[in-house]
């Protein structure tokens, strides 16, 4: 019988991860399915335990679920703990195990691919939610010179501080808090570029030489990152580097293969450059 697995969000349309993890699977010579699935908001629990009672294996979690996943999952992995948000669910013997592989696969991205050294930097981080908290431990493990992270919500990235206090310390604050303020790596862990929507950003806030980073992904240029080259950016990447990234790791904790992601990530810029 064929193993199920699916990644669940909402939206869902834009998805890469049923081809990615078909792909992996084709290369790892493991049998698998691999579907997208839509839950309405509110909904999460359901959607994901009527997949784990129908057979289902393994779920990737998209935005806005992570958080959801946490608390779904009654087993979980030192770093979706330490996360504090889940974008991996496995479904074994009953039992129903959380990981988070969203902070590998952002690092590995924008060191090994995009060659760029996080290392005595200056960061910001925007957002505060799941995506965010995914992907804070990895890079403060990068020994960047600062962190900042900010958020429209104030009391969402207080609590994201306390969250890391052991760890390092880092700056908070709102977008009107970036005035006067440059940093050499910017990446957007919102949801709002799939929604069209531009964010607050002020003038000189990208330095020379800079790295724009959007952790969403689209047929064609996100406005975060047309912003981000308006304002002065010296380049930008969208988030599908990331997202294969992770989905191997994902494909590994599932299966114990871990793919090839050079092949697959190359297929997949063909198929977008061709639309």
């Amino acid at each position: 019988m064929t193993d199920r697995y699916a990644v669940i969000g909402n939206p869902i349309a834009h998805t890469k991860s049923p081809a990615l993890h078909l792909a992996f699977a084709r290369q790892c010579e493991e049998e698998i399915s691999y579907e997208a699935i839509q839950a309405p908001l509110g909904g999460f629990v359901e959607a994901a335990e009527a997949f784990r009672q129908a057979g289902g294996k393994g779920l990737n979690i998209s935005f806005p679920f992570k958080i959801d996943a946490l608390r779904y999952a009654e087993h979980l992995t030192p770093r979706a703990r330490l996360a504090g948000a889940v974008n991996t669910l496995s479904f074994d013997g009953g039992s129903i195990y959380g990981d988070n592989t969203d902070g590998l696969g952002l690092v590995s991205d924008i060191q090994e691919r995009l060659r760029f050294n996080i290392k005595g930097k200056r960061v910001l981080l925007l957002g505060a939610g799941g995506a965010a908290r995914g992907v804070v431990l990895p890079l403060l493990e990068q020994a960047p010179a600062s962190l900042m992270i900010v958020n429209r919500d104030q009391g969402k990235v207080e609590s994201l501080q306390m969250q890391f206090a052991e760890f390092s310390d880092f700056d908070i604050g709102t977008y009107g808090a970036l005035a006067g303020q440059s940093f050499d790596l910017v990446i957007n862990a919102t949801s709002a570029g799939l929604n069209g929507e531009h964010l607050p950003l002020p003038e000189g806030l990208f330095a020379p030489r800079s790295l724009a980073y959007d952790m969403v992904y689209g047929d064609s240029a996100t406005p975060f990152e047309l912003d981000a080259l308006r304002l002065g950016a010296s380049r930008t990447a969208d988030g599908l580097g990331m997202l294969v990234a992770q989905a191997a790791e994902s494909f590994y904790v599932w299966r114990g293969h871990r793919p090839d992601t050079t092949p697959v990530l190359a297929g997949l810029q063909q198929d977008l450059a061709a639309r």
